[in-house]
Parts: C-alpha cells; sequence; structure tokens
C-alpha cells in the first residue's frame, strides 16, 4: 500500500489509477487533516472486499463453510467435474 499526499496524487492521477488496476493495490492518500485522508482502490478489488465480508458476517454461510472445512480434512470431500459451457444456454 503507497501513501502520497493529496497534491501529488492529484498531479499523478492517471499513474496512480494505472497503477492501481494493474497491481490490485490500494493507496493511501493524505491530506493536511488526517481525518480526511482517503482509501484509493479499483472497484473490483472493493466488491470482493464488500462481498467477503458480507459472507465472513453471516452466521449461516460461516458455519457451512466450517462443516465443509471440516468434512474435507476429515477425508470426506468428494471431487465433482464442473459444468462450464454456457453457450447451450
Amino acid at each position: 500500500m503507497d501513501t502520497v499526499s493529496y497534491s501529488n496524487f492529484r498531479q499523478n492521477l492517471k499513474s496512480y489509477m494505472e497503477k492501481l488496476k494493474d497491481d490490485a493495490d490500494t493507496v493511501v492518500v493524505t491530506a493536511k487533516d488526517p481525518e480526511n485522508n482517503m482509501v484509493i482502490m479499483n472497484q473490483h478489488d472493493y466488491d470482493s472486499m464488500q462481498e467477503t465480508m458480507r459472507i465472513m458476517s453471516n452466521p449461516y454461510l460461516m458455519d457451512k463453510i466450517r462443516r465443509g472445512q471440516k468434512q474435507l480434512a476429515a477425508g470426506k470431500g468428494q471431487t465433482h467435474e464442473l459444468f462450464t459451457d454456457f453457450d447451450d444456454e
């Protein structure tokens, strides 16, 4: 995670946006008042983070994940072939 001043970020906006897109990284943009600091990231990474937080805050889903992990650790997992040909729909 890079940290950059607001004025530097503004002057180099294009290069920072390319870096965020290419590196899946975040940039902290600092302001004179630390309460105004911002974290900048690309939307795909933000959406993924939000989905992870949604899943982790759902007790039902987390229970299913933990039960699945225990089953795999006990050697009770099964391999299934995935259907990936969506052209026929």
